[in-house]
């Protein structure tokens, strides 16, 4: 009998080839981070070149990546659930590698945008396709442990990127002072450095295998004979206009309220453009949610047991949007660490690029790989055991970070930015295990993809551009530029710790019975 097949008596357990994949996936995550948070080591380069103010910095390091990335987690979430994972996930490494590498060419905002938007699409493919393919090579009783493995390569991405980014930068810049080879910089060509080895590691996940659906859970299904439909009906129904003509195939009402939700989305995107002066943020924001909204309601006409045990689950809700508004904190810190260090505490780019990178790695890896072991070990006593772990995420950072970003010191700066790095990502793991029990094998493409609507469309969205926002509210002008009070928006973080425990603490209360009941809900649902 293989490993990963159940019989009578006998639990099934992860086989050697399934921790293969596991370490492969984990190197796919690490170059999405490199990717996605170099931008941080070079953002102070970046400002300056390209006349940047911290808000329109935060926008690049949070929505004009965000929005997309959640976005398009949509279908190709779906899409995951219908079509080969491995295909998919190698498609997107390509892209969003190939994307990277545009960004080295830049030469203003909004080229740097289009390009972080592309990064957006492709990386939507990795963690719906990574989720799916860990859920069907683990039982569920290593299922944090795994998730949280991968979930690593988070951490060990977004710390070796500063590194990374540091040392092309100032290797280029010290090689070619002038005349450059395509009149590039520093933090242009440590762009293109990282992005193109992602086209090799495509052709290495393409040689995996696709492992069946659901037999760790005991439910096999097969990937749907039409995968392309799906994605084509999910894809309409996330961009206008093609919006308006699914809900008015839906009946009057349904277009109707889609159009009452777009007009009140414009209306708050105008009012706070005319409040913060930040165009691209606002409408991006705006689409986002609008065409999550659109999804949503077109899930629920498609699919109602997929919509019933996501969208109509308070725990789920309540524990993306809690774990969501850690992330918020955590992507705001990974992005602004760095530019902080820089400007307000005078420290060097390649000293502080070493430490924090160092520091961001090693927190993020040994507090997401113990807390997904203790979520486990908690979820055999508990049914909502992993809640707990979630939770210290939202506590723990908070002593830590005031400490860091009160301090003059930098010892103690580097100290508490490790302590409130390891605190944070204790949480992901269980989070992300937690959603995914909450749903039925078919479905966790897509429950990832909501999942990461919390991380992104609140987390990302809005971490680095908050800090930014506030830094500049609260600045002064010099020379006639204005220069941000970075320390201000950080502290300000943490006011969405009391609101993320709220969530988590109902989502305690809620999850055994929503697990329990989740069969039953889905059939009741059609």
């Amino acid at each position: 009998m293989n490993e990963t097949e159940t019989s009578t008596g006998h639990q099934p357990r992860a086989s050697s080839y399934s921790w293969y994949v596991l370490v492969i996936l984990v190197l796919v995550y690490v170059l999405n981070f490199i990717d996605r948070q170099i931008l941080s080591i070079l953002a102070v380069d970046i400002k300056r070149d390209l006349d940047l103010s911290d808000s329109q910095l935060g926008f690049l390091g949070g929505a004009a990546f965000a929005v997309f990335y959640a976005l398009f987690g949509i279908p190709l979430g779906r899409l995951a659930d219908n079509w080969s994972r491995v295909r998919l996930l190698s498609a997107g490494l390509a892209l969003w590698s190939t994307m990277t590498a545009l960004s080295g060419f830049a030469s203003n905002s909004w080229t740097l945008t289009l390009a972080r938007m592309g990064v957006g699409v492709g990386e939507a493919t990795a963690s719906p396709t990574a989720y799916s393919l860990i859920s069907d090579h683990f039982p569920k009783r290593q299922r944090a442990t795994a998730l949280s493995i991968y979930s690593s390569g988070l951490y060990l991405g977004g710390g070796v990127s500063l590194v990374i980014g540091a040392w092309i930068k100032q290797a280029w810049n010290n090689a070619y002072p002038n005349d450059a080879p395509l009149g590039l910089v520093g933090w242009q060509a440590a762009f293109l450095a990282v992005g193109l080895p992602g086209l090799l590691m495509a052709l290495w996940i393409s040689t995996l295998r696709e492992p069946q659906r659901g037999v760790m859970d005991g439910e096999v299904r097969e990937s749907s004979s039409k995968p392309f439909e799906t994605f084509r009906q999910d894809l309409a129904g996330i961009v206008p206009p093609f919006t308006l003509i699914g809900a008015w195939r839906r009946g009057p009402a349904a277009l109707l309220i889609n159009l009452a939700v777009a007009g009140a989305l414009a209306a708050f995107a105008w009012m706070m453009i005319k409040v913060t002066g930040n165009k691209p943020q606002w409408l991006s924001v705006s689409f986002g949610y609008y065409a999550v909204f659109s999804w949503a309601t077109t899930l629920r006409s498609n699919d109602p047991a997929t919509f019933r045990l996501i969208f109509g689950t308070p725990a789920f809700v309540c524990t993306a949007l809690g774990y969501g508004l850690i992330s918020l904190v955590a992507y705001a810190l990974a992005f602004w660490a760095a530019p902080y260090a820089e400007t307000v505490l005078k420290l060097p780019k390649l000293e502080l690029a070493f430490v924090l990178g160092a520091n961001g790695a090693a927190a993020g890896f040994l507090g997401v790989i113990i807390g997904g072991w203790i979520a486990d070990r908690l979820r055999e006593r508990n049914p909502a055991g992993r809640i707990l772990v979630v939770m210290f995420g939202a506590v723990a950072p908070i002593v830590p970070i005031w400490l860091a970003y009160t301090t003059t010191n930098p010892a103690l700066f580097y100290t508490m930015g490790f302590l409130s790095g390891m605190g944070g990502a204790a949480a992901l793991g269980a989070a992300a295990a937690t959603t995914q029990d909450l749903v039925l094998p078919r479905m966790r493409g897509t429950a990832t993809a909501a999942f990461f609507l919390g991380t992104t469309l609140v987390g990302l969205s809005f971490g680095s551009y908050f800090v930014g926002q506030i830094s500049d509210f609260a600045g002064t002008i010099v020379a006639g530029k204005p220069v941000g009070n970075l320390r201000v928006g950080i502290l300000s973080l943490l006011g969405f710790m009391p609101i993320a425990l709220g969530l988590l603490i109902y989502a305690y209360r809620t999850v055994p019975a929503a697990e329990a009941t989740r069969n039953e809900r889905a059939g009741e649902a059609g």
